[in-house]
C-alpha cells in the first residue's frame, strides 16, 4: 500500500503518460511524462523503473477490455456474429484510444508484454475467422493480417472529435464488416 502522496504521484504520471501516449505514441520520453505529471523525472522511476512498466500499467485497463472483447466474441456460437462483435467492439476501443492500438501493433520492445498478448489474441482471432469462413459468413480469402489492417485503418478515428468518434467507429466497423462478409459479389483480393 503506498501512502497517499506516493500513490498521488503515481496516478498523475499514469493520467500523463495515458493521454501523451493516446497523442503522441509510445515514444515520448519518460521526462516529458513526468513534466506533464508535474512530478520529478526520479519520483517517476521509483514508481515505474522501466517505459516498459509505465507502458504496461497505462495500457493495463484496455489490454484487459480487449482481451474481454476476443474473448466474448469466440464464446459466441454463431462465430461470424462473434467476429462482427470482435471487429465492432475493437474499433470503438481503437476509436477511443488510438495510442493503445499503436502500442499493441509496435514493433518496439517497450511493448513486449502487449506482444506476447498481442500473438495470444491474434490466435484467438484466427481460430474465430477459420470457424467464420467453415459457417460461410466470412470471405474465404480473408487472412488474420487483414484485422491488423482494420485496425490501423481504425486509428484515423482519433482525429475526429471526440463526441463524434464511437458513431465514426461504428459506421467505419460496419463497412469493415460488410467487406469481410461472404459474397459472390466480392473479386478474389491481391495476396
Amino acid at each position: 500500500m503506498l501512502r497517499a502522496d506516493a500513490q498521488d504521484n503515481r496516478d498523475r504520471a499514469l493520467e500523463a503518460a495515458r493521454g501523451l501516449f493516446a497523442e503522441h505514441g509510445i515514444d515520448v520520453p519518460m521526462r516529458e511524462i513526468a513534466r506533464v505529471a508535474e512530478i520529478g523525472p526520479a519520483t517517476l522511476y521509483r514508481r515505474f523503473p522501466t517505459k516498459r512498466d509505465l507502458i504496461e500499467a497505462a495500457f493495463a485497463q484496455e489490454l484487459g477490455e480487449c482481451r474481454a472483447i476476443v474473448v466474448d466474441g469466440c464464446a459466441d456460437p454463431d462465430p461470424w456474429r462473434g467476429l462482427r462483435s470482435v471487429i465492432e467492439r475493437i474499433t470503438l476501443l481503437n476509436g477511443r484510444n488510438h495510442g493503445f492500438v499503436e502500442a499493441f501493433l509496435s514493433s518496439s520492445t517497450e511493448a513486449a508484454e502487449l506482444h506476447r498478448h498481442r500473438a495470444e489474441l491474434l490466435r484467438l482471432v484466427a481460430g474465430l475467422a477459420r470457424r467464420a469462413q467453415a459457417a460461410g459468413g466470412l470471405r474465404s480469402d480473408f487472412a488474420v493480417d487483414d484485422l491488423l489492417f482494420v485496425l490501423l485503418a481504425g486509428r484515423v478515428l482519433s482525429s475526429a472529435p471526440l463526441e463524434k468518434r464511437p458513431a465514426a467507429a461504428r459506421r467505419f466497423a460496419a463497412l469493415a464488416i460488410d467487406a469481410l462478409r461472404a459474397s459472390d459479389a466480392h473479386e478474389s483480393l491481391p495476396a
